[in-house]
């Protein structure tokens, strides 16, 4: 399986998936218009990566700053973290990436670990 990586720009993320590594992150700002370009075919790779049980994946939000479309794209990809987590045997960890002082990310970051049945880390930079 082929790696998938995404170079960002001034409204849409950084996105590196590594196949050999199973480590997955998205980076910096994530506000554009329409998610469907970005969003559509990590969740398609992450699925496919995903049909093999038992694979170690390691999930690193290291965002700045996101928009409420994107918010409900990172509710799919924990949604699907947590399903591979629950009934494939993934052995899973999400780090949550946040300024020190930045509470709208903290607080983010809090509100996802609620919902996640895997390790979730809410991590001070």
């Amino acid at each position: 399986m082929e790696n998938f990586f995404i170079k960002g720009s001034e409204e849409t993320p950084t996105v590196s998936l590594n196949a050999d590594t199973g480590i997955m992150e998205i980076s910096e700002s994530s506000y554009p218009e329409y998610t469907n370009e970005i969003y559509n075919p990590l969740l398609e790779w992450m699925e496919e990566y995903m049909m093999e049980p038992n694979r170690k994946v390691t999930f690193n939000f290291r965002l700045d700053y996101f928009n409420t479309s994107t918010s409900f794209r990172f509710q799919q990809i924990i949604n699907l973290l947590n399903d591979y987590f629950l009934n494939k045997n993934g052995q899973v960890v999400v780090n949550w990436f946040y300024q020190d002082g930045d509470i709208d990310m903290q607080e983010n970051g809090e509100d996802y670990a609620k919902d996640a049945k895997m390790p979730f880390n809410l991590v001070v930079l």
